[in-house]
Formats: structure tokens, sequence, C-alpha cells
């Protein structure tokens, strides 16, 4: 009886572990979403960066990749809660993209679990999201941006960084996608820079 009790006592002590974590890095990827800011000679400034995904990342390698996308489910669900300018859809196509990016790599490092098998995981997902970037901002976003801006305008922004590119599919083709890979590169630095020491944190 005593095992049995220890053995229940441990799972619920690991399960409460993993929700307090998962809440924690959930506050912290809602933080790091409103720090977003402007990088205006690589794409036009009304698309920012921001490494809300870090913590998704953390939740993903330590807990799971069930985590990772529950934090990246938060984080959005906060956002637009709190400020939306585009009625939610800005943190619908996040979410996705997060997802694009936290499953390959939670699922990959699941059953690889060394620095190598993260680091596939993590540039495996950073490549699919930047691909996803592509479909999920020409049928979902960028047709929500069209109310408030015509898309020629918005054409023109890209045009500013680069006068050749002609036409929406190719601004998000040679911008949007190498500069959604390298938000998920950067993520991936800085989660390779701080997992360890924050590892007696995640795991305990």
């Amino acid at each position: 009886m005593s095992t049995m009790s220890n053995t229940f006592s441990a799972s619920q002590k690991s399960r409460t572990h993993k929700i307090a974590v998962t809440a924690m890095l959930s506050a912290a990827a809602t933080v790091l979403m409103f720090l977003e800011f402007p990088i205006p000679f690589l794409i036009p400034p009304f698309v920012e960066m921001d490494f809300s995904e870090l913590p998704a990342l953390l939740a993903a390698f330590s807990l799971g990749p069930v985590s990772g996308v529950v934090v990246c489910f938060v984080k959005n669900v906060i956002k637009g809660l709190l400020f939306s300018g585009t009625s939610g859809v800005g943190e619908l196509c996040n979410f996705l993209l997060g997802v694009c990016f936290i499953i390959p790599a939670g699922v990959i490092y699941k059953y690889k679990k060394t620095r190598s098998g993260a680091l596939i995981g993590a540039l495996a997902g950073a490549a699919i999201m930047a691909l996803g970037s592509i479909p999920v901002n020409y049928f979902i976003s960028y047709p929500v941006y069209t109310v408030f801006m015509p898309l020629d305008a918005i054409i023109g922004m890209y045009q500013e960084i680069y006068p050749g590119v002609d036409g929406l599919l190719a601004c998000l083709i040679i911008f949007n996608a190498p500069f959604t890979l390298l938000k998920g590169l950067l993520d991936t630095a800085l989660c390779f820079l701080i997992y360890k020491p924050l590892s007696p944190l995640l795991h305990r």
C-alpha cells in the first residue's frame, strides 16, 4: 500500500510540476509576444519580430510537444483577448505557425533525446514554419490586412525594400518565408543558450 501511495504521490507531483512550468512558460511567452519590434531593412514594419516561440520550444523539449502547443495557444488567446488589431486573425496565424515549429521540434526530440536530436528537431521545425508561413499569410493573414490597407499599398511597402518584387506571393516567398526562418533560428539559438541553466527549474 505504501508503494502504491508513493507512486501516486510522485505521479501527482510530476503532473503538478508540469502544469506549473507550462503556466510559467505561457506567461513568459505572452510577455515576449507584446515585446515585438520591426526590422525595417529586412521586411515592412507591419511584420514584426518577437521571441514568443522561445518559451514554447523550451516547453516542447522539457515537457513534450503537447505542452509546447499549449504555450502557443495560451499566449495567443491572451493576446487576442487583451489586444488584437486583426480581430484575432493575427493570433490565429501566429498559433498555426507556432505549431508548425513546435510539434516537429518536440516530436523529434522525444524520440532522440540528445543535443543533436534537439538541434535537428528545432531546425526542421524552423524550416516547416518558414514554408508554412507562405500559405498561412497568403490565404489567411493578408486577405484580412487588405481590409485595412489596399493590396497595392502593401506590395509597395515590400517594393521600397526590393523594387523587383512583384505580386503578393513573390513578397511572401522572398521576404516573409526567410524572415520566419530567421525567427525560428534565433529562437533555436537562444534556446540552446539558456536551456541548460534553466534545466533544474524545467525538470524538477
